[in-house]
């Protein structure tokens, strides 16, 4: 059962409209970590103005995430180590409509995250195609990368959660709150998913219902919304879903970076092995 959440006073918009008035591809990110409890009082804060994305009566939505790296994990090394030019790649599935696109996110100069992405089929999401491979290789080499780092990336994370997505009245800012959190790394080259379901032996997973994440996307200053959750005691965090959540489920990486979080909000006890 998804995480329930005070959003029904909000109006909804559409997801053409979302698009159109803040769709954000290249943004400053600022993330937080929050409980459900804290969550329900912060977006009671809320001007009542804001309006929440909603699809076909539907206001939260299911995401699936599966993240390509590289055999020595260079992408996660580089998150590691706080590298000011990094890259992520990823297929992320919208799970209720059917629909899922290859991500290549960079982030370079100024802390600034450029997103590029592409149409993908579904029933393929858990592995680059031959045409997938080829746009992330020229997405990488355009954005200043070598081209022959694409030719190495297979399946090494999945993640899940719900998504919420809230458009405030102030320009250009977006926030969305992702609920009902779960990772399974995958060790070796093999689909992710057929890894998850056979529940093999290079597979791990964990699971976090009571940690939320809220993400402020906007241009170079702070957002309202930034400074609401600062007066209620919340700090930007730098959380990754990939690098924090593969650096929990793999205690052989570096992830001196993500100690303090792992410590306080990703609960070791929880992990679990797959036989």
């Amino acid at each position: 059962m998804m995480t329930t959440l005070p959003i029904d006073r909000f109006a909804p918009i559409t997801l053409p409209e979302l698009l159109t008035e803040a769709e954000l591809l290249t943004r400053f990110d600022r993330k937080y970590l929050l409980d459900p409890r804290q969550t329900q009082t912060l977006l009671q804060e809320f001007d009542p103005h804001t309006r929440v994305l909603e699809i076909d009566g539907r206001r939260c939505f299911r995401y699936e995430s599966v993240y390509f790296d590289t055999p020595d994990l260079l992408s996660y090394r580089q998150a590691a180590h706080a590298r000011r030019h990094r890259f992520k790649v990823r297929t992320r599935s919208y799970l209720d409509s059917g629909q899922a696109f290859l991500e290549v996110k960079v982030r370079g100069d100024r802390e600034v995250t450029v997103k590029d992405r592409i149409g993908y089929d579904l029933c393929t999401r858990d592995q680059l195609t031959d045409s997938g491979r080829d746009y992330t290789e020229d997405t990488l080499h355009q954005l200043g990368m070598d081209r022959s780092v694409a030719e190495q990336l297979h399946p090494t994370l999945v993640t899940r959660y719900g998504r919420i997505t809230l458009l405030p009245p102030e320009p250009g800012v977006r926030v969305t709150i992702d609920t009902d959190l779960s990772w399974s790394a995958i060790h070796s080259a093999r689909t992710a998913h057929a890894r998850v379901a056979d529940g093999g032996d290079d597979s791990r997973s964990l699971a976090l219902p009571d940690l939320v994440i809220v993400e402020t996307k906007s241009g170079a200053h702070p957002s309202s919304i930034d400074r609401l959750l600062w007066r209620s005691g919340h700090r930007p965090l730098s959380i990754s879903k990939y690098g924090t959540g593969l650096a929990a489920l793999r205690g052989d990486l570096p992830s001196n970076k993500w100690a303090r979080i792992l410590r306080h909000h990703f609960h070791t006890e929880e992990l679990s092995c797959a036989a």
